[in-house]
């Protein structure tokens, strides 16, 4: 479907305003079908960022602040989204050793294996994008 019938909007500005609206609306689109998918898992889009960004710097613990700057939406509550999978079992937290005042986070056994069932789910949600070659997929890449 052409974004135009999509919106039900003939006209923009100019292609630069069209391929602005155009992201928008896609990023919508899939941030939607990706939230359908994380939520058989009673999981935010935000605490599944979590989740990835321990899962990459296990087996290493890291802090809430460091989370916060590695999240994709900058605007989220880390420490409150910590607390959320702490509760689930999905993370662990422990006093830094060698600063008192912080918190050590790491993603438990539990989340590491939550991660691999989406990770399958997540191979069979691909298809969103498989109209794509690998190489258009890389402009894609690029041009983002």
């Amino acid at each position: 479907m052409k974004l135009e019938e999509a919106i039900q909007q003939k006209k923009f500005e100019h292609e630069w305003h069209k391929a602005t609206i155009n992201i928008i609306y896609t990023s919508s689109w899939l941030t939607g079908k990706i939230k359908k998918n994380l939520k058989k898992h009673q999981l935010t889009l935000q605490q599944y960022n979590v989740l990835r960004i321990l899962r990459g710097q296990h087996p290493e613990p890291i802090t809430t602040s460091v989370i916060r700057e590695r999240m994709l939406d900058k605007m989220s509550d880390a420490s409150r989204i910590v607390d959320r999978l702490a509760k689930k079992d999905l993370v662990v937290r422990s006093t830094c050793p060698t600063d008192k005042r912080l918190v050590d986070i790491l993603i438990s056994e539990k989340g590491l294996n939550l991660l691999s069932r989406i990770d399958l789910e997540k191979e069979q949600m691909e298809f969103l994008l498989n109209n794509l070659t690998e190489e258009e997929a890389q402009t894609l890449n690029n041009l983002l």
